[in-house]
């Protein structure tokens, strides 16, 4: 069976929601991406200072306003961003949620939140006793506390996952995901990744940038997506199937060679050829490592046309959420073209660390 037919094989995203700077939901991010409209604003001062003079928030995201006061009162706001984008999902129109031992969740992430771990550290230091801190913060320091608030907030008793991989932690989290329904874990897998925005982040950011970064805005979100067996999906359903995934580290040459390799990999499992791409997604970080990602996919797809759908720079950089976005940002695309029906996706990520992926989607 040719990689253009039909009948998926492989998992198939069943739906998707984000909380963005474009505002809260799936219909948001949707008009923002068409619009193409900037998020970004001043830096408005007031709290803890910041290096940056513009950023991109999620601003109609107001913890005790969206989810109401109970349970809320200690939430972060990472933690907050992904309970908010995983309630547009599992919660349906009738009102009733999807929950249960067969729905698990795969959630990317950087490093939790950094903002939390700061504090309590600076807490435990300035205080009169380094334990005189409030122990409902806690949680909040541990990296999977957005995963697992998810999980308690809407009974999702199956596996729950937190993985992290710089830019590239919403493909691998969709490898996950993909991996617990070939193997019956689950029967459905939210996957997704979350970013948030706050000083901590700002001056770890702004120490560790090369020459070459400068001028990034920063910004947070979360995009989840929603997957099933393909036998699970009901008839205009599915949005894409998942092809391939497939990882690596660069090489002493740069990330350039070995993201190609990964996207020929991916190419070969699914039995398809670039004659079959349809668009192509790169990450696009700042600096040298987002040309060599460009000038890979460029010389990979050399004499073929590919529409080019870049991770979208209007939110600003949403670090470990920036793949989940890139691929909300394609199944938007692609209900906008006609020719995307049938073809397939190349969604790519590098992370200054090293750390890169591909993802194969036929989009639905």
């Amino acid at each position: 069976m040719s990689a253009s037919a039909t009948t998926p094989r492989g998992p198939v995203i069943a739906g998707w929601s984000a909380v963005s700077p474009y505002g809260i939901g799936r219909d948001a991010f949707v008009e923002g991406a068409r619009s193409g409209r900037s998020t970004a604003t001043v830096a408005e001062p007031g709290g803890e200072p910041v290096p940056d003079e513009r950023v991109c928030l999620a601003r109609d995201l107001v913890i005790k306003e969206v989810l109401g006061r109970k349970g809320t009162r200690s939430m972060d706001r990472v933690t907050g961003l992904a309970v908010a984008t995983v309630r547009e999902l599992v919660t349906g129109a009738d009102g009733a949620a999807e929950s249960g031992a067969d729905v698990g969740l795969v959630l990317g992430t950087t490093t939790g939140s950094a903002q939390s771990m700061m504090d309590i550290t600076r807490d435990t230091l300035i205080h009169e006793k380094p334990f005189y801190i409030d122990p409902s913060h806690i949680p909040n320091a541990i990296m999977n506390c957005p995963a697992g608030q998810c999980a308690i907030w809407y009974g999702l008793k199956g596996p729950n996952t937190t993985v992290a991989a710089g830019r590239s932690s919403g493909l691998i989290a969709l490898n996950y995901a993909r991996r617990l329904l070939a193997s019956g874990r689950a029967m459905t897998v939210l996957c997704g990744a979350v970013e948030e925005y706050s000083p901590a982040r700002a001056w770890l950011e702004w120490h560790t940038r090369g020459e070459d970064e400068t001028g990034v805005v920063l910004g947070e979100g979360c995009a989840v997506l929603r997957l099933r067996p393909a036998e699970a999906v009901a008839d205009g359903e599915g949005l894409a199937e998942v092809l391939a995934v497939e990882s690596g580290v660069a090489g002493p040459d740069g990330a350039g060679p070995s993201l190609r390799s990964a996207v020929e990999r991916a190419l070969r499992r699914a039995g398809a050829s670039r004659e079959d791409v349809w668009a192509v997604s790169p990450s696009g970080p700042a600096g040298l490592l987002g040309e060599q990602e460009r000038t890979a996919l460029r010389a990979g797809f050399a004499g073929h046309e590919v529409r080019w759908i870049p991770q979208p720079d209007t939110i600003g950089d949403t670090a470990a959420a920036t793949a989940a976005f890139q691929i909300v940002s394609v199944l938007t695309a692609a209900q906008d073209d006609d020719r995307a029906a049938g073809r397939l996706a190349v969604v790519t990520s590098v992370d200054r660390d090293g750390a890169l992926a591909c993802a194969l989607l036929r989009l639905l």
